[in-house]
C-alpha cells in the first residue's frame, strides 16, 4: 500500500503501477488498485490519515511475493545434494591449485572449519558465487585484480505484528531524504526498512543506532501509532555485494543486477544480483553463470539449462492445504519441567509453519515431534518446535547453535530474546544429535550469544529513551 497525501500522486502512483501489471503479463499476482480513504484505514488501521500539514487522498495498492531466505538457501544446498552435488558446510578456501604449465585454476585448498583438516579438490572451473566477499576470494588468484564490490549497508528492524494487518505492507517511494522505506508483515511480525549506505565488509555487519532511528521516523510520518524504540525486537544489517564490472571504464556501471566474469583462467565469478533474480526465466544469475562455466571448461552438458522449472526439495505435491494433515494426523508429545510426557494439540500455527517450512518434508519433523517427545515449542508466542532442531541436525547440515537460531530458522531475526531464551535447549538437542561434551556446549553458548549481541534489540541495544 503507497499512501498518497495528493491527487497528483494518486495519479502518478495509479499509472505507473498499472504499467507494472502490463509489464507482469501472466506472471502477475492480482491487479493494483486505488483506494479511497476509508477503504485504506479498514484495510490497514493503523494508517494515518494526516501526514505533516497534508490530508490522506486515498492510497494504491499493488502485490508481490514474499519468501523465508533462511529455508529458501537451505533448500538449495538440499537440492543440489540430491541432485548429486557434494555440499561442504563451514568450510572456506584456503588458496587455489593452479596448473604449473598454464597457469590455469584447476581447484582448490580448503579448511573444514569444524574439524581444522585442510585437503584439495580438482575441478575443471572453479565458480566463485562468495557475495560481498568475492573480492577477496578473487585476490587469492591474482592479489592485483580489481575490485568488483562495492558494499552497501542495509539495515532492517522487527516489530510486533501490530504495526502492520496480515497480508498487508506499507511502502513510501520517497521519504523526505529520497530513500524507499517500507513496512510489511514477515513470519508473524512486522518488518521495517531499509538503509542504503556505504559500508565495510565483515563477517558480522551491526546496525547503527541513528540508521534505526532513521527507519523509525521515516515509519512513524505515515502511521497513528507512536513508534517507539522500545518495541524493536530485533535489528540487523545486511551486506549489499553491489557489483561493478571489472572491464568497465567508469564507476557508473555499479548496479544491482549481476554481473558474471572470469578474469583470471578457471575462475568464474558471478556477484550482484539478489534474490528475485537468481533462478528467473530470462537473463537468470544461476544459468548465466553455470554457461559462463561451460564456456570456461569446455565442457558438453546433456541437456538444456532446467533451473526455472526445478522444484526444490520440499516442493513437489505442496499444496496450500497441506498442513491441515498434519493439524488432524499429528500430535505435539512434550514432556513438562518434571519430567512426564504429555500430549499437545498440532495446533493450526505450528501446522502452519511445519507446512510453510519444510514443504511436504515437514511430515518428517511432524513424525519426531510425536515419537521422540520433541512436540514442546522452543520459545513462547513463535511456532519453532524442538523436534525442528533434531530434523535439522539430521538432514540439514545444521552444525552450531547459530546455524539453527539464524540459517535454518529465521528466530534470532525475528526477536533477539526469545532466541537467547531458546539457546540452551537448542544446545542440549544439538549436543545429544552431535555427542558435544560439556566443553563445546559451553562453547556454542557463548558463539551463540556474542552473535546476538549484534542484533540490536530494545534490550541489547544501548540507547537513550528518555527516562
Amino acid at each position: 500500500m503507497t499512501p498518497c497525501f495528493n491527487w497528483f500522486e494518486v495519479v502518478y502512483y495509479w499509472m505507473g503501477l498499472k504499467m507494472y501489471d502490463l509489464v507482469a503479463g501472466r506472471h502477475i499476482l492480482h491487479l493494483s488498485r486505488y483506494y479511497s480513504v476509508q477503504e485504506s484505514i479498514e484495510l490497514f488501521p493503523t494508517l494515518a490519515r494526516k501526514g505533516k500539514d497534508k490530508s490522506l487522498r486515498g492510497t494504491v495498492v499493488y502485490y508481490d511475493g514474499q519468501m523465508n531466505d533462511s529455508r529458501l538457501n537451505v533448500g538449495l544446498a538440499c537440492s543440489a545434494a540430491l541432485a548429486g552435488a557434494a555440499v561442504l558446510n563451514h568450510a572456506e578456501v584456503v588458496s587455489f591449485l593452479k596448473d604449473e604449465g598454464s597457469e590455469r585454476i584447476i581447484g582448490a585448498k580448503i579448511r573444514d572449519n569444524l574439524s581444522g583438516q585442510e585437503f584439495e579438490t580438482y575441478a575443471e572451473v572453479v565458480v566463485n558465487a562468495a557475495g560481498p566477499f568475492c573480492d577477496s576470494v578473487r585476490k587469492m588468484a591474482n592479489k592485483n585484480a580489481q575490485s568488483m564490490i562495492c558494499p552497501s549497508s542495509g539495515v532492517h528492524v522487527v516489530l510486533p505484528d501490530y504495526y502492520s494487518p496480515e497480508g498487508m505492507g506499507l511502502i513510501v517511494p520517497k521519504t523526505k531524504d529520497g530513500r524507499v522505506v517500507f513496512m510489511l508483515p514477515w513470519l508473524g511480525r512486522t518488518v521495517a526498512g531499509t538503509t542504503d549506505s556505504n559500508t565495510s565488509i565483515t563477517a558480522l555487519p551491526e546496525p547503527h543506532e541513528d540508521e534505526i532511528q532513521f527507519i523509525l521516523d521515516a515509519i512513524c510520518d505515515y502511521l497513528n501509532v507512536k513508534v517507539r524504540r522500545t518495541d524493536v525486537l530485533s535489528a540487523w544489517s545486511g551486506i549489499r555485494p553491489l557489483a561493478m564490472d571489472p572491464t568497465a571504464k567508469n564507476t557508473e556501471s555499479i548496479s544491482r543486477d549481476h554481473v558474471v566474469c572470469e578474469d583470471f583462467p578457471g575462475l568464474v565469478t558471478i556477484t550482484g544480483g539478489k534474490w528475485t533474480t537468481y533462478r528467473r526465466i530470462i537473463f537468470s544469475m544461476a544459468e548465466d553463470a553455470v554457461n559462463a562455466a561451460i564456456k570456461s571448461g569446455k565442457l558438453s552438458p546433456r541437456n538444456e539449462c532446467i533451473t526455472g522449472n526445478l522444484r526444490l526439495v520440499g516442493g513437489d505435491g505442496w499444496e496450500s492445504s497441506s498442513f491441515t494433515v498434519l493439524a488432524q494426523q499429528y500430535v505435539r508429545m512434550k514432556k513438562t519441567h518434571g519430567g512426564k510426557v504429555v500430549p499437545g494439540v498440532m495446533d493450526t500455527a505450528s501446522a502452519k509453519h511445519l507446512s510453510h517450512a519444510y514443504g511436504t518434508l515437514a511430515e518428517r519433523v511432524a513424525t519426531i515431534a510425536q515419537n521422540e517427545t520433541l512436540g514442546k515449542r522452543l520459545a513462547h508466542g513463535y511456532p519453532y518446535l524442538e523436534a525442528e532442531v533434531a530434523y535439522c541436525a539430521r538432514n540439514e547440515y545444521c552444525e552450531s547453535a547459530i546455524d539453527f537460531i539464524a540459517r535454518r530458522s529465521r528466530l534470532a531475526f525475528l526477536d533477539t530474546d526469545a532466541a537467547g531464551r531458546a539457546l540452551p535447549r537448542i544446545i542440549e538437542i544439538l549436543a545429544k544429535e552431535h555427542n558435544w561434551d560439556r566443553s563445546r556446549q559451553k562453547q556454542e553458548m557463548r558463539k551463540a550469544r556474542e552473535f546476538l549481541e549484534t542484533f540490536k534489540s530494545s534490550k541489547n541495544a544501548q540507547f537513550h529513551d528518555g527516562k
